[in-house]
């Protein structure tokens, strides 16, 4: 009996220095015991790094309407937020002057018309002399200059629509004597707008005509519109250090308006087919960066990686690992290098307030930022 008890004492011994060591050994649970981690696919997907900038939205055209000529108003046939087309009477003054002075205008350049003729003719059979005739050239010259003029001041008194657009508030009432510099209304054409930003200079190199950009404004909370660079700015501004950049953006339903701030995303690089992984998934480790790779056994074992492009939630792999792949992406202060993981269904998580899905390696989803 004490040599059964002896035995029983010696194997207990030996089994308890063993885990011990173990346990010094890995810091936690002996390799064969499989903890639960979120184990995601590295995916391959575009990503895009973006310059985030303040800029302003501008009309694609706007002008404001003057008269060209003083007179009264006669009629105003548009409405204030009316929708017009190029060419379509907006106001029509008292045209009652400008036909009578165009009457008395054509009365003397036919008068004049005729003088000339007659002093040509004569002077070609020399019975008048050089400056008669050249009184009569240039009495019907000024009168045919006054002609043209009065004809364009009849023109004058109907302003029409330089562009399709949408009418502003008027300014003036039929009745009202108006002179040159009076203010009558605002043509706008708000499809598209356009967004000027200025960029520094250390981004410059880096922009190109047909780039795109996305803009929030705060009129509209969580949504982007999407636009693109028609114009950079060929010097830079030395007060500043920046380049003005416009850019075009679709508005068809009008609801970008000129004047609003625009908060924008300039795409400066993209990349087609990248290794995205969630940035749970990364371990800083000095002056590397390593993450957890599951294998087909469900085996953990770390692997150094280099990283590129980083965005709300997600990071760029350059280097290190392959698109499919499995990465530990929550759960890692579990795991141990040469562990077992037994993959868990994973929480939903949301980043940068956009929200997609994420297939695992082994069964569930997991919510992440979809990289456009």
């Amino acid at each position: 009996m004490k040599r059964i008890l002896f035995g029983v004492a010696c194997a207990a011994a030996v089994l308890a220095a063993g885990c011990k060591k173990q346990q010094a050994a890995g810091g936690g649970a002996p390799p064969s015991f499989a903890v639960q981690a979120v184990v995601v696919e590295a995916k391959r997907q575009p990503v895009s790094e973006a310059l985030s900038l303040v800029g302003s939205m501008t009309a694609n055209e706007f002008v404001e309407l003057k008269s060209e000529t003083d007179g009264t108003v006669q009629e105003i046939p548009f409405k204030e937020g009316q929708e017009v087309k190029r060419g379509d009477l907006l106001v029509r003054l008292d045209e009652t002057k400008f036909a009578a002075a165009l009457a008395e205008a054509e009365a003397n350049f036919k008068l004049s018309q005729a003088n000339y003729a007659r002093a040509k003719q004569l002077f070609q059979d020399k019975l008048i002399a050089q400056q008669e005739f050249d009184q009569a050239a240039a009495q019907f010259q000024a009168n045919q200059a006054s002609l043209d003029l009065k004809k364009r001041e009849l023109k004058d008194a109907r302003i029409y629509a330089p562009f399709e657009g949408i009418m502003s508030s008027r300014q003036v009432s039929p009745g009202q004597v108006i002179s040159k510099n009076t203010t009558l209304t605002w043509v706008v054409d708000l499809d598209p707008v356009k967004v000027e930003v200025s960029v520094p200079e250390r981004f410059v190199g880096q922009l190109a005509i047909g780039q795109n950009i996305d803009v929030t404004v705060a009129a509209y909370p969580g949504r982007r519109f999407t636009g693109e660079v028609f114009f950079i700015a060929p010097f830079m501004d030395p007060t500043t250090r920046t380049a003005l950049v416009k850019a075009k953006i679709p508005n068809p339903k009008q609801e970008l308006k000129p004047g609003m701030f625009a908060n924008l995303d300039l795409t400066l690089k993209l990349k087609e087919d990248a290794v995205v992984i969630p940035e749970s998934a990364i371990i800083p480790s000095g002056d590397r960066t390593i993450v957890y790779v599951v294998d087909e056994t469900d085996t953990a074992q770390l692997r150094p990686v280099k990283l590129g492009i980083r965005q709300a939630g997600l990071v760029e792999v350059v280097s290190g690992l392959q698109g499919g792949e499995r990465v530990v992406a929550e759960g890692i202060q579990k795991v141990r290098p040469g562990g077992k993981v037994r993959p868990s269904a994973p929480a939903a998580v949301e980043a940068g307030g956009q929200v997609g899905t994420w297939e695992s390696g082994k069964g569930g989803t997991q919510q992440a930022t979809k990289i456009n």
